[in-house]
C-alpha cells in the first residue's frame, strides 16, 4: 500500500493555498494598475451629474477598461471647473458662457489661478434654454425681464451655467441682477411666500426640466414670462440667441404662454491641455458612435445625435480664441470639421 512521506500532504495543502492566493491577488494587482478619471460635476440633484454618470460605462468601455471613472459632485458647475483646474479632476463639467469667464477673469473666476491649467474645448453634449417664470398668483405684476430688474430672484444656484447666463443677459439689456441664493429645493415654498419674486428655469434640448422644477410644478402653479420684443432685439442685437421652447414638452401644466422664449447656452465637459491625446479622442468616438442609442435614453442629447459634429463646432465657435485639446483636434480634422483659424492646445 502507498504511503505519503510525514509531512507531505501539509506541504501540498500550503502550496495549492498559495496559489489560490495568489490568483485571488490577480484581481486588485489589476485594479491597481487601472489609472483613475475623476469626473467633476454640479449637484447630485443637476442634469449635468445624471449625464456624466450614465456616460461612465460607455467611457470605460471606450478606453479599453485601462480606466476607472467616478462622477464626483460639486456645489456648483464653477465648482466642477476648478476642481478640474486644480487638479482634484481630470473632466470639468462647464458651458460657453462659463468657458466665457474663464478666460476673461470675470465673475468666480476672477482673480482666479488654476493650480494646473485652464479648462480647454474638449466635448460639448447639450443644449440648455434659460427663461423666467414666477407664481400664477403674482404673474400679473410682471410683463416683460426688465419688470424683475433690482428685485429678488433665485438665478439657479450661484455659480450654476443658467445663474451666469442670466448675468449675461441682465448685462446685455442694463438690469440690476439682484441674487438671493436658496435651496433649489424649497423653491416652491418661497415662490408662495413672496421670499422671491421670480425664479429662473431651464430646459435641456427644449425638453427636459430640472428635477427640482419638476417637483416645484407639482406642488403649486407658475406662469412663464417672456422677454418683451425689444429685449428679444437687443439681445440678439448682442449676439445671443433667443430660441422656442414648447411649453407642452417641457411643463405639465399650463405656464401661461405658447411658446417660451429662453436664451440657449452649450454645456460641455472640458479637460485640461495635459489629458492625453488619444483618452479625448476616445471618448469623443464614442460618443459619437453611440449618440443615437444616447438619445433614445434621454431626450436631451437628441440635438447631439442630430448633429454631433456641428455641436463641436458651435462650442468652438461660441469661444474660437480659447484653445482645443489635440484629441478634439484629431476628431474633427477626422471628420473634415477643422477650422484652421482655432488653435491646439500645447
Amino acid at each position: 500500500m502507498f504511503k505519503s512521506r510525514p509531512g507531505y500532504g501539509l506541504s501540498i495543502f500550503a502550496a495549492a493555498l498559495a496559489a489560490a492566493f495568489a490568483v485571488a491577488a490577480i484581481g486588485p494587482a489589476s485594479a491597481q494598475e487601472r489609472k483613475s478619471i475623476r469626473w467633476a460635476t454640479s449637484s447630485v440633484d443637476s442634469y449635468g451629474y445624471k449625464v456624466a454618470a450614465s456616460m461612465v460605462k460607455i467611457a470605460e468601455e471606450a478606453l479599453g477598461g485601462q480606466y476607472t471613472i467616478t462622477v464626483n459632485p460639486y456645489p456648483s458647475t464653477t465648482g466642477a471647473m476648478k476642481a478640474a483646474m486644480d487638479g482634484t479632476g481630470e473632466i470639468g463639467y462647464t458651458a460657453d458662457v462659463g468657458m466665457t469667464q474663464l478666460y476673461a477673469g470675470e465673475g468666480g473666476f476672477k482673480d482666479y489661478t488654476p493650480a494646473k491649467a485652464k479648462l480647454v474645448h474638449a466635448w460639448y453634449a447639450y443644449p440648455m434654454e434659460s427663461f423666467m417664470a414666477t407664481s400664477a398668483k403674482d404673474a400679473g405684476k410682471y410683463r416683460c425681464w426688465g419688470d424683475f430688474s433690482g428685485k429678488p430672484v433665485f438665478y439657479t444656484t450661484a455659480g450654476f451655467m443658467n445663474w451666469l447666463n442670466f448675468q449675461r443677459i441682465y448685462k446685455t439689456l442694463g438690469y440690476q441682477f439682484k441674487h438671493v441664493q436658496i435651496d433649489a429645493k424649497s423653491q416652491s415654498d418661497a415662490l408662495q411666500a413672496g421670499t422671491i419674486a421670480g425664479s429662473v428655469a431651464y430646459t435641456t434640448a427644449g425638453r427636459s426640466l430640472a428635477p427640482y422644477w419638476k417637483e416645484t410644478e407639482v406642488r403649486m402653479d407658475v406662469k412663464v414670462i417672456n422677454p418683451c420684443p425689444e429685449e428679444v432685439a437687443k439681445l440678439k442685437a448682442a449676439g445671443l440667441a433667443v430660441v422656442d421652447v414648447d411649453p407642452k414638452a417641457a411643463f405639465s401644466k399650463d405656464v401661461g404662454v405658447r411658446q417660451i422664449q429662453g436664451v440657449p447656452i452649450l454645456f460641455a465637459y472640458n479637460v485640461r491641455p495635459d489629458m492625453p491625446e488619444d483618452v479625448v479622442y476616445k471618448l469623443l468616438s464614442a460618443f459619437y458612435k453611440n449618440r443615437e442609442s444616447l438619445a433614445k435614453a434621454d431626450p436631451g442629447f437628441t440635438p447631439m445625435a442630430a448633429d454631433f459634429i456641428g455641436m463641436q463646432a458651435q462650442g468652438i465657435n461660441a469661444n474660437p480664441d480659447i484653445p482645443v485639446h489635440s484629441g478634439m483636434a484629431k476628431f474633427m480634422k477626422e471628420h473634415k470639421a477643422w477650422n484652421d483659424k482655432w488653435k491646439v492646445a500645447k
